[in-house]
């Protein structure tokens, strides 16, 4: 049976201490998962069980109070219908939960002026820094924040100048390797239907398909080069009907993201267009349910999660520490070869 406890019902820190025998502070320490290592493994266990035979629940209001840290994260993401962000979030939060953090998700819809109003809103509930999937290649609005000495890390995307820490995935290789891959199959008409050019991922991803292109030889013909606003199934089929409307056909589209892939399968469909037998088509993402498309879709691999993991990283090992050089990490891309690619169709 729990003793009684001294604030009102809620089980202490120093009556888990005193279960276990040791110190307040080494049950302090055995209880957070950044610190059980300085403690004795058989005295770490001790305190653990003894917390769960207490039904022990840490206080973060108290924990706050002593450590000037409100241990809650704020967490920005433009769009959480884009069914790439959800195992990004999921990373972050899985991290942050394991080191007794709470992150705030807030969706800014992709409205420049939404987002900062939730970063208003974040900082006045004193967040201990910010992981934000918003940011746009030129974004002051970021650095405004950083400047004030709140961490924010960056992911998905980042800045042109490398002003911020980021997470993402390296979207020049990844559409090299779509290119590639459509080149060995011997495609020399590729089309490329490109995502936004204010933000990172649409920019580099263009940039990857022009060097790629160059690289194997092949011709960009501006002719086959569209831009889209966002990067979603609605913009895939505008983009790809004023392709096809505009007469130079290619026997390969390589899309910005999944998303713009799918609106390809539609126009296709109202079209009696068959894929991969008239046109290849290579998406960007691997986001779930793409190897269920009809075709399956051949695209690029992001580890989505891992992505979000490493930034909740990247936050905890910034607090306190604001002057450190801001790391760019990349993570490598994967080509997932499905039926929606072909070799192109014989004359």
């Amino acid at each position: 049976m729990a003793p009684n406890s001294t604030d009102g019902g809620r089980v202490t820190l120093r009556e888990v201490a005193d279960v276990a025998g040791v110190h307040p502070g080494t049950a302090s320490r055995a209880l957070n998962a950044q610190t059980r290592a300085l403690v004795n493994e058989e005295t770490a266990e001790r305190v653990l069980r003894a917390a769960d035979e207490l039904g022990y629940r840490p206080n973060p209001i108290a924990r706050g109070l002593k450590t000037n840290r409100s241990y809650t994260v704020g967490v920005l993401i433009p769009d959480l219908m884009n069914p790439l962000f959800p195992p990004i979030v999921r990373g972050i939060q899985d991290r942050l939960e394991e080191a007794g953090y709470t992150p705030l998700i807030a969706n800014t819809e992709n409205d420049p002026e939404r987002e900062r109003i939730d970063f208003e809103r974040l900082r006045a509930r004193q967040v201990d820094g910010f992981i934000t999937a918003t940011a746009r290649r030129d974004e002051d609005l970021l650095i405004q924040v950083a400047a004030i000495g709140t961490p924010v890390v960056l992911v998905n995307r980042r800045l042109d100048q490398a002003l911020l820490p980021a997470v993402v995935g390296d979207d020049r290789a990844g559409v090299r390797l779509a290119i590639e891959h459509l080149a060995d199959l011997g495609h020399r008409r590729i089309a490329y239907l490109a995502g936004p050019q204010q933000v990172s991922t649409g920019y580099l991803r263009y940039e990857g398909f022009l060097e790629a292109m160059r690289d194997r030889g092949l011709e960009s013909d501006p002719e086959l080069i569209r831009f889209g606003d966002a990067f979603t199934e609605a913009e895939g089929m505008r983009l790809c009907s004023e392709l096809l409307d505009g007469g130079a056909v290619p026997t390969a589209i390589a899309a910005g993201n999944d998303l713009v892939a799918l609106g390809c399968y539609d126009v296709f469909e109202e079209r009696g267009i068959r894929c991969p037998d008239e046109i290849s088509v290579v998406g960007f993402n691997d986001m779930p349910f793409a190897g269920r498309f009809d075709p399956p879709l051949t695209t690029i691999r992001i580890p989505h999660y891992e992505i979000g993991a490493r930034a909740a990283e990247l936050l905890i090992e910034l607090q306190g520490d604001t002057e450190a050089p801001p790391p760019q990490i990349q993570l490598p891309p994967e080509l997932v070869v499905r039926s929606s690619t072909a070799p192109p169709a014989t004359a």
